[in-house]
């Protein structure tokens, strides 16, 4: 038996209910990490960013946040779910309003650095959450409703910092400022709720551990295995797309489409909510192949697949002179990269025991982030030097075949790996 779904009077919240709650929190983490490419144009009246600047403060924020993946990982295996997000939270909040403070670009940049530390830990909570509540078949559309608060979160960034830039301005303050002290106040109601709402699930109603789980798994055991080095990689590749999308897409519309902040503001969102629908499309794509008796291999690489196939149209975009093209062909690849991105941070809970879990997203978490960080760089360079946004998008548009060409080639059966004995080459 699990976790019931609803919650009841003088009990504790059921599991769809603190699958949602996660969700907000994510949401919270794409919405802080949006505050600045939004803004970008407003703090550049007060501190000049260039390209490359702009992709070094991306980097400062990727860097930790990849590290602290594998940190957070570590802290919630030892200090568990409750107490273990609450201090995330608490930190990143913090991080993220620090932002308003700064006087120059070292400052802006040491926020990011602390911002990036913090969020780090986000989804390895998450992948926690839900290896403790979901049985298998539910957990891909468990993670897909999680995974889709980073769309909530992307789709309300645009209007609210719209908003914020037009209309705060308090204290004799720029209103970019207040975008900071705004969002890092949303997160720290978010920690009181979740203090006050999340507990464990009982032991007898917790999802069983995978039959591996005979002892402490430690990094050193689980980088043995080639098919976590595969995880890891198609992660890297993808998601350095992913955040060249969600880190440069506004400065796209400014630069290339010549948006002002009214006009990006008011279709910016567009993607974003096109990637929500993916999260939960990938999920219950995986889910519903499950329960028509497919194997977790093949319901996994089916989805996968067909996530990785439609990621390549955006490299047409430059082509597009309509608003409306490039909309569609924006929200293609967020829709498809997102039903993608559901899908791979549910691997780990089909191939590791829940002790090991932390460590896993964290290792999975690192590699996207050093990816986004490669991507980023790339394009900073190459739009400083006088090339246009198009080599970049042929680049983004091809790594998620890349990946799912990776997954395929180095995991022919996604399953429990077995940590009992010495790995046999997969």
């Amino acid at each position: 038996m699990y976790p019931t779904s609803q919650p009841t009077p003088g009990r504790r919240p059921g599991r769809w209910s603190i699958a949602l709650l996660v969700s907000a929190a994510i949401a919270l983490s794409y919405l802080d990490r949006q505050t600045l490419p939004w803004a970008i144009k407003a703090i550049q009246a007060d501190i000049p960013i260039g390209n490359q600047a702009k992709a070094l403060l991306d980097s400062a924020f990727l860097l930790t946040y990849g590290l602290m993946y594998l940190g957070g990982g570590w802290l919630l295996d030892r200090c568990g779910t409750r107490r273990g997000f609450l201090l995330i939270m608490i930190f990143w909040s913090l991080a993220g309003a620090s932002q308003g403070m700064a006087g120059g670009i070292l400052m802006l940049a040491a926020s990011r650095l602390l911002l990036g530390m913090g969020e780090g830990g986000g989804f390895p909570a998450a992948t926690r959450v839900v290896a403790e509540w979901f049985p298998v078949a539910d957990r891909a559309t468990a993670m897909g409703v999680i995974n889709g608060g980073t769309a909530i979160g992307a789709v309300v960034a645009p209007p609210l910092i719209t908003a914020l830039l037009l209309h705060a301005g308090w204290l004799h303050l720029a209103s970019w400022r207040w975008v900071f002290f705004f969002t890092g106040g949303l997160g720290l109601l978010w920690g009181a709720a979740w203090w006050r709402v999340y507990r464990a699930p009982p032991a007898a109603a917790a999802p069983a551990p995978p039959p591996s789980a005979e002892g402490p798994v430690t990094l050193r055991q689980l980088l043995r295995f080639r098919a976590v080095w595969a995880v890891v990689g198609a992660k890297f590749l993808s998601d350095a797309a992913w955040y060249f999308y969600l880190f440069w897409l506004p400065k796209y519309l400014y630069d290339a489409r010549h948006f002002d902040l009214r006009q990006a503001g008011s279709v910016g969102w567009i993607p974003y909510a096109a990637s929500g629908i993916g999260c939960l499309v990938g999920g219950l794509f995986s889910g519903g192949l499950l329960r028509r008796g497919r194997s977790v291999n093949s319901a996994r690489k089916w989805a996968l697949g067909a996530s990785a196939a439609l990621m390549p149209w955006v490299m047409l975009v430059p082509r597009v002179t309509s608003v409306a093209g490039v909309m569609a062909l924006f929200s293609l690849a967020f829709f498809g990269q997102q039903s993608w991105s559901t899908l791979v941070m549910t691997l780990p809970t089909d191939m590791v025991p829940r002790a090991a879990l932390g460590r896993m997203a964290g290792l999975v978490g690192c590699g996207g982030a050093l990816g986004g960080v490669v991507l980023g760089q790339t394009a900073g360079w190459l739009l400083d030097h006088g090339f246009s946004y198009s080599p970049v998008l042929v680049i983004a548009g091809s790594l998620h075949v890349a990946a799912f060409a990776l997954i395929c080639a180095a995991i022919p059966r996604i399953e429990s790996l077995r940590f009992s004995s010495p790995p046999t080459p997969q």
